[in-house]
């Protein structure tokens, strides 16, 4: 069984206030394993960041338990906090000084040398620009320096809340290839996301979520589900009878038949021929995780959620 970086258990965070009492995050059971990437997804305003903060200490939790590494918090956060990278807020750095002077100054507090900083801001990509001042930088890089600021302490577990908000796209492109590198490195990374297409390009496992309540968890391959294929034939009663006594599953709408299979696209012309039945056209679908969170949040948003294999 895999090791868990990350658990909760019913977690729970409400807000009271003059209009009453709100619920950030409704008993979420949430498991991050250990290595690679893993995408914590929402709409805005879902519960991504009050988790988070919960996670970090910067929160307290209503009810529900909460550990790092097995290590329960945050009654002993203090023991673990050293092996946790994070970016949830808009870092703080010194806009007249260099990236290198402004690393140097926290490598300081967390007992590192220079060779450390060098080796983090080569990571990040900003090694040829560490003696540019702060505020001359792009977003995407002020991003990316954030991320080597977090890495001075050599975390096991990187902590990114919305990394990619308001960049371009080279910065969101720049930013990927370092959350992908990170979690090949060995890296555990939590990515807190709203923008599935470039999740779904390096997430390993991801964790969908709504209205604070988790909706789906698994692998991304597995939250993708099997290949599908939409194919037109001219008879498509009779190519429906043929496919689903071969064990596929099928689908049919006005002009088309929507086929759910393991086997190779190949496999569906086989059989249809053997029917006397032939294509006009075969066009093999896979569910992207777009699709899938967008079908489970505005199923959650109406209050009935669906199932996978119903979005799939």
């Amino acid at each position: 069984m895999a090791e868990m970086v990350i658990e909760t258990r019913a977690l729970r965070k409400e807000f009271t206030g003059r209009r009453g009492t709100r619920v950030a995050v409704a008993d979420l059971d949430l498991a991050v394993p250990r290595g690679g990437v893993h995408g914590f997804l929402g709409p805005n305003g879902s519960g991504k960041t009050t988790t988070i903060r919960m996670l970090l200490g910067l929160a307290t939790p209503t009810s529900g338990t909460m550990s790092l590494f097995g290590t329960p918090v945050p009654q002993r956060l203090t023991e673990v906090i050293g092996r946790v990278g994070a970016v949830v807020e808009s870092p703080k750095f010194s806009p007249t000084f260099s990236a290198r002077q402004n690393l140097l100054l926290l490598a300081g507090s967390v007992g590192v040398g220079r060779d450390v900083v060098d080796e983090a801001l080569v990571r990040v990509g900003l090694g040829e620009r560490a003696e540019d001042r702060y505020k001359s930088y792009s977003l995407g890089m002020k991003q990316r320096l954030a991320i080597a600021a977090t890495l001075l302490k050599s975390p096991d577990l990187l902590i990114l809340d919305e990394p990619t908000n308001g960049l371009d796209p080279a910065g969101i492109r720049e930013i990927r290839e370092l959350i992908r590198g990170l979690g090949e490195a060995g890296v555990t990374v939590l990515l807190s996301s709203h923008i599935l297409a470039e999740v779904q390009q390096v997430c390993t496992s991801a964790t969908i979520i709504g209205n604070g309540r988790m909706l789906t968890s698994g692998r991304v391959e597995d939250l993708l589900g099997r290949t599908s294929y939409r194919l037109r034939v001219g008879d498509p009663a009779a190519a429906r009878t043929a496919l689903e006594a071969a064990g596929m599953t099928v689908r049919q709408d006005a002009r088309s038949l929507d086929v759910v299979t393991d086997e190779p696209g190949d496999r569906i012309t086989r059989v249809l021929a053997e029917a006397g039945l032939y294509l006009s056209e075969l066009t093999p679908v896979r569910a992207d995780l777009e699709t899938i969170f967008l079908e489970l949040t505005d199923g959650d948003r109406m209050g009935v959620t669906p199932s996978l294999e119903e979005v799939r």
